[in-house]
């Protein structure tokens, strides 16, 4: 039974730092693209970031809205991904998801649906 899950939310302040982890179990997911998502209250699910170690190399993807704060690393050893949120906003406040997908590309995509495992989600906070 494949399981992805969460640790690392919390509470913080503006401008202040978080880092989550995933870690899977049940299968290993070395060469498949791994990466999380949010949701805030209210809201769509939205794409944060993802990464995929393939034949060709390393690809990650962020969203525009966390490129240059949020970084997203993977240890495949540990089957587990990391992503480091530093200069968090207030309208980063959301729960958290990990995903994973058993599909082999070149390039993570930013769609919940080509994501097959997720995680239970882990609640992230930024008070203003």
């Amino acid at each position: 039974q494949v399981q992805l899950v969460e640790s690392g939310g919390g509470s913080v302040q503006a401008g202040g730092s978080l880092r989550l982890s995933c870690a899977a179990s049940g299968r290993t997911f070395s060469r498949n693209v791994m990466g999380w998502f949010r949701q805030a209250p209210g809201k769509e699910r939205e794409f944060v970031a993802a990464k995929v170690i393939s034949w060709s190399g390393t690809s990650t993807v962020y969203a525009e809205s966390v490129k240059s704060r949020f970084t997203l690393s993977r240890d495949n050893a540990k089957n587990t991904v990391y992503l480091q949120m530093n200069s968090l906003k207030s309208e980063d406040t959301a729960v958290y998801y990990c995903a994973a997908s058993t599909k082999t590309t070149a390039t993570p995509v930013p769609r919940a649906g080509d994501y097959d495992y997720w995680g239970q989600g882990t609640q992230v906070t930024v008070s203003s």
